[in-house]
């Protein structure tokens, strides 16, 4: 336990800024995973809407990655290399 009020505080802000962390990675992973997915549908049925979908997918987790490099909780490599591998898979789709 903590022996003084700023050590408290800090535990608070720590513990505060794990469940945010926590949250943005959850998200991230959550919006990548239906992407991925979505492309997998539009490769063995490739449709308009299909398409549509797969591009509306790809910039929501564009978004949520962009969001969490800007919030300090993903390294901005590490947002990089998802989104490199959002196009790249996005990219066999189309080729």
């Amino acid at each position: 336990m903590a022996n003084t009020k700023s050590a408290l505080k800090r535990a608070k802000i720590a513990e505060r800024n794990r469940l945010r962390n926590k949250a943005y990675k959850s998200a991230v992973k959550t919006l990548m995973r239906k992407y991925f997915s979505s492309v997998e549908a539009c490769t063995a049925n490739p449709t308009t809407e299909l398409k549509q979908e797969v591009a509306a997918r790809m910039s929501e987790a564009y978004s949520k990655i962009d969001k969490a490099v800007k919030n300090g909780v993903l390294h901005p490599n590490n947002g990089a290399r998802k989104k490199s591998r959002l196009a790249h898979k996005h990219k066999t789709l189309t080729a």
